[in-house]
């Protein structure tokens, strides 16, 4: 028969063995994680390949081939499977030695071969990257770059959309043998527009676009002796169609931000019509303006060889057909429906003819293809023109202010060539007039068209050297506010104090270690307005136990209970000040948008990790000094 022994009594203001192995332990984690932010970035321009492809073996030697004979310092080179790494010793280094290494290898390699990007490469030793350790990364405003806010033009996007389903009917009816009556046109209030003589066959036309649109909501209608239907978008509908546009154009300038070569750029939604830009390292606001807001793309006509052009510009246009011009303001006319549009093309890159003159070699996807193939195949030994399009912004002075107008569609012929035979999905484009233009063409082609245009609404650069001044004037606030807290917990505190400060300093450590290992963390200047606070809100928790511990000597209790009533007492407060707070911080960081963010992930790190070092770690170290003794004062 087995006894119930009597618990063994634990001296009080001591822990358990397993509770300091947890302190010792998350503290060493701490610091390990903490550590590379000691030892910083080095400004740096990384060679990596595009689309998965393998680093060649004489990339490098041609970057310090270039290095050595332009004359530009550099502190090494490093080499892997994925990318190569030239570090420098200052960002005018960097700034300077950029362009010469992508000139140097687009050259050697061509266009779409490599992307060069200005980076800050962690200069963490070797032990500690083995630990996957790396500093924690920094915002825009604390490396420098460009911020851009960008609007979606919504009634584009609509529209584009209605226009595709205009040319997508008039492909069905007609392969269907249904003739509608005059052309099929888009509504000005909204939705498609089909009209027919007879009433049997708008209703049959009805039955099978219907059957095959089912995104589409279809509306018959009688006018005498014209019979309508129209088919639009719900509101519902509307909204998806609004949130793809924003979603796919999210997608392209992430692709056009790789081709500008660009490091760890941040691209996000905001709200509903609104996406931010942010490209740390980049300065040149015109070249990064200008490739992210084209809306270039490409359409594919033939040529109206029936009808005279100068008989259409006195006003006799066909309905069939539109007059445009090419860059020497020459008039042609084109047919409407369009063979191929540049959704279709899935790689584009720059060349030279037979003759020496530029060119701009295609790739169309297996519809595309489909589409040329059997478009060329009926027009042999006829024109086709290939029509650049892009939406402008202009801008008028209002007010004092320069105010952006709705973007414009401009049309421009580029390039008229007779088929000499069936085309599949490749072939090129002639009649450019430099080799950058076609390069620049390439570029945007292969980074795909923008699915509606965008208009910047906000601007914002950031040079290095001001991201550096944010950096040590943030840091040296933070210095000042430890400073002056630590030296006043230990002139009122004393040895308490003195606890309170170590759990601070660890605090700091934590914060940094926190946001160091989260992948996605940045810390920005409101971060650090977010750590500044947390360090007097984790002076506040240690000043609320040390008060109790006075209340409780002045009510003569004991010190060793007075230490336990002090910490157990003000945990309840302190737990309902932090939560709420953090809830707070939860909330600003769901609803907040950039820099709000940035400070409610600090904050909420903040509030965690100072909970355990004033609650947890500084008892610790006051559970070792007095527990279990015979303590006749506090130091307090």
């Amino acid at each position: 028969m087995f006894m119930n022994q009597p618990a063994v009594n634990q001296p009080m203001n001591t822990y358990p063995l397993w509770k300091y192995i947890l302190i010792v332990f998350i503290l060493v984690i701490g610091v390990v994680y903490a550590l590379p932010n000691y030892y910083g970035e080095d400004p740096s321009i990384q060679i990596s390949p595009q689309k998965q492809a393998a680093l060649s073996s004489d990339v490098e030697q041609t970057v310090q081939t270039v290095l050595l004979e332009s004359n530009i310092k550099y502190k090494k080179i490093e080499r892997d499977s994925k990318m190569i790494v030239v570090r420098f010793s200052d960002p005018d280094t960097q700034l300077v030695a950029q362009p010469i290494i992508n000139k140097a290898i687009r050259d050697a390699y061509g266009d779409e071969q490599y992307i060069v990007a200005m980076n800050l490469a962690p200069a963490t030793p070797q032990w500690l990257r083995d630990l996957n350790a790396s500093p924690m990364k920094l915002g825009l405003d604390l490396r420098g770059g460009i911020h851009f806010l960008m609007e979606v033009d919504m009634k584009t996007a609509v529209s584009k959309r209605e226009t595709q389903y205009v040319s997508d009917f008039k492909a069905d009816l007609k392969k269907e043998r249904l003739h509608y009556f005059g052309p099929i046109n888009r509504s000005p209030a909204g939705g498609v527009l089909v009209k027919f003589r007879k009433e049997e066959t708008r209703d049959k036309a009805y039955d099978i676009l219907k059957e095959r649109y089912q995104d589409l909501t279809f509306e018959k209608s009688d006018d005498g002796e014209v019979y309508t239907f129209k088919a639009s978008f719900s509101a519902q509908q509307i909204k998806a169609v609004r949130d793809d546009a924003v979603r796919q154009n999210i997608t392209i300038l992430r692709n056009r931000v790789n081709q500008l070569g660009v490091a760890e750029p941040l691209i996000q939604r905001q709200g509903a019509e609104r996406i931010v830009v942010q490209l740390p390292g980049v300065q040149d606001s015109a070249k990064a303006k200008k490739l992210l807001s084209a809306t270039a793309s490409l359409e594919f006509r033939m040529l109206n060889e029936e009808r005279d052009v100068q008989v259409a510009l006195r006003g006799r246009v066909p309905r069939d057909s539109e007059i445009l011009y090419n860059d020497d303001e020459q008039p042609y006319l084109l047919m409407k429906d369009v063979i191929v549009t540049g959704d279709h093309i899935v790689n584009a890159n720059s060349g030279m003819d037979e003759n020496g003159m530029p060119q701009v070699n295609i790739v169309l996807d297996s519809k595309g293809g489909t589409k040329m193939s059997t478009s060329s195949k009926r027009n042999i030994q006829k024109m086709m023109a290939t029509v650049f399009i892009e939406y402008k912004t202009d801008y008028v002075e209002k007010d004092g202010k320069s105010v952006a107008l709705p973007p414009r569609k401009v049309e421009t012929i580029i390039n008229i060539a007779r088929i000499q035979a069936v085309l599949g999905n490749r072939f090129r484009i002639t009649g450019l007039d430099s080799s950058s233009e076609a390069h620049e063409l390439a570029l945007l082609l292969r980074a795909g068209a923008l699915t509606a245009p965008i208009q910047i609404v906000e601007e914002r650069t950031i040079g290095p050297s001001l991201g550096k001044e944010n950096v040590e004037l943030g840091m040296l606030s933070i210095q000042i506010g430890m400073s002056l807290v630590l030296l006043f917990m230990l002139v009122y505190y004393k040895l308490f104090g003195l606890v309170a400060n170590f759990a601070l300093l660890t605090n700091l450590v934590l914060i940094v270690a926190v946001m160091s290992l989260i992948p996605g963390a940045t810390l920005t200047l409101p971060g650090i307005a977010g750590i500044v606070l947390t360090v007097g809100m984790a002076v506040d928790a240690n000043v609320l136990i040390f008060e109790r511990i006075r209340e409780e000597i002045r009510a003569g209790s004991s010190p060793q209970k007075a230490i336990h009533n002090g910490y157990d007492k003000a945990l309840s407060t302190i737990a309902d000040a932090n939560i709420t707070t953090l809830i707070a911080a939860i909330i600003l960081f769901a609803v907040g948008t950039g820099p709000i963010k940035g400070f409610a992930v600090t904050l909420a790190i903040g509030i965690l990790t100072s909970m355990f070092t004033a609650i947890m770690g500084s008892r610790a170290i006051i559970n070792l000094v007095y527990g279990g003794k015979n303590v006749k004062k506090l130091y307090i």
